[in-house]
């Protein structure tokens, strides 16, 4: 490749919602770009992960690219009812009455699909505006510089760029490379994550279930959510289990039939353990301005609220507002300024949202004396204070008040 093919005003690292997301941005914008992926085009990704977009999210690709959000609506679900147990007894129960994810007028207040299919309408959204992809490409180092970024692959090709929005996930070369750095712990819980195919002939009611302290499951958390042709079941797991004794395939084949109906063990895709990190980025840039991070490669959470993927939108979006700014920019004191309002901006909704998942992770953690008295006195009034039941309704998802205003506008 000669070198001239190989300069872009901005180049992107990750090709996942994220990274593809900050592209249509750059895109629409007039600011030429391209989005380099190690994985080929069309390579399976394992497991639903990110299944849940908010209406807030909605709106922000809907701004970047007029009919996305509509078609991610349209192709997803909204369940109209979420369900409360505690100990076998529902404790708090909410029907929204909303089916119709149609409108052309409204966006849902959220909307349920697979990943794939998040990133699928996005990528289509991208090929639409001409958005550059360079697939198959592993980046091994990232370079910044005062006058701009050199991406080194694998295979030795040199790329250059005015700036580069690494969305490289929790592993991020580009982090790395820049010397950022993730402070924060990881959590000692494990979590197991079951994808589930539904029965479409035979489907179950559309609601959204968690129970603490299971009866069936020796007093270990359950929750059921529903996405678009499918469930995902979480279990949270005690301290002393082996995760190896429930994550695999014949284990889990063993208790779900204790949670769900027994025909959805041969209809399980995928299974997984975690322990989650909370962690964010000691910054979203790097020393010279020339460098943001987004999604993964700038923080990792524990999945409570959904804030993964709906928190890595808003970083990308915020990215680019930046680089815009900074390309208008005369002056280096004020082309930093800009590039460092964005990440400021974004760490500080990286923080709160660290903050809302580490509370959500206390309200459920079992060895918690304090809390688990907390839990059942609730569970006990909740016939008499209500209340007390959307406390323990909201609890796994942590605070629902927002960060900080997003300077960007629908």
């Amino acid at each position: 490749m000669s070198e001239q093919s190989t300069k872009r005003t901005a180049i992107v690292v990750g090709a996942g919602p994220v990274g593809m997301t900050a592209a249509l941005a750059l895109q629409s914008r007039g600011i030429s770009c391209a989005v380099i992926e190690a994985q080929q085009k069309n390579s399976p990704r394992a497991g639903s992960r990110a299944i849940f977009l908010h209406n807030a999210s909605l709106k922000l690709l809907e701004s970047q690219y007029e009919g996305l959000g509509f078609t991610l609506a349209r192709n997803g679900i909204v369940w109209p009812v979420k369900r409360t147990l505690y100990k076998g007894k529902e404790v708090y129960k909410k029907d929204y009455g909303i089916t119709n994810t149609n409108d052309p007028d409204k966006l849902p207040p959220f909307t349920a699909l697979h990943q794939v299919e998040i990133e699928g309408h996005i990528y289509d959204a991208c090929i639409e505006e001409g958005v550059e992809f360079i697939w198959g490409t592993s980046v091994a180092d990232c370079q910044s510089s005062s006058d701009g970024v050199k991406v080194i692959t694998e295979s030795g090709e040199e790329w250059e760029a005015d700036y580069v929005i690494g969305a490289d996930g929790g592993r991020s070369v580009v982090r790395q490379s820049v010397g950022l750095k993730f402070e924060g712990p990881r959590t000692q819980d494990t979590f197991l994550v079951v994808d589930i195919k539904e029965d479409e002939e035979n489907p179950l009611p559309l609601e959204r279930i968690f129970h603490y302290q299971h009866p069936a499951m020796g007093g270990r958390n359950v929750m059921h959510v529903p996405f678009k042709g499918g469930w995902r079941v979480d279990l949270q797991l005690l301290e002393d289990d082996d995760p190896e004794e429930f994550k695999d395939v014949e284990g889990v084949k063993k208790w779900l039939p204790k949670v769900m109906d027994p025909k959805y063990t041969e209809r399980i895709t995928w299974v997984s353990s975690y322990r989650f990190h909370q962690v964010v980025a000691n910054s979203f840039t790097d020393n010279n301005r020339r460098v943001l991070l987004a999604g993964e490669a700038a923080h990792l959470f524990a999945p409570f609220g959904a804030r993964g993927l709906n928190s890595g939108v808003p970083d990308a979006i915020i990215a680019v507002n930046g680089i815009e700014k900074a390309l208008q920019c005369n002056k280096e004191e004020d082309r930093k300024s800009a590039i460092d309002a964005s990440a400021h901006e974004r760490r500080v909704a990286a923080k709160w949202n660290r903050d809302g998942s580490t509370t959500a992770l206390h309200h459920l953690q079992g060895n918690a004396l304090e809390m688990n008295m907390k839990r059942e006195v609730a569970a006990s009034l909740t016939a008499i204070a209500p209340k007390l039941g959307r406390w323990l309704d909201e609890g796994p998802y942590g605070p629902k008040f927002g960060p900080p205003e997003l300077t960007t506008k629908y």
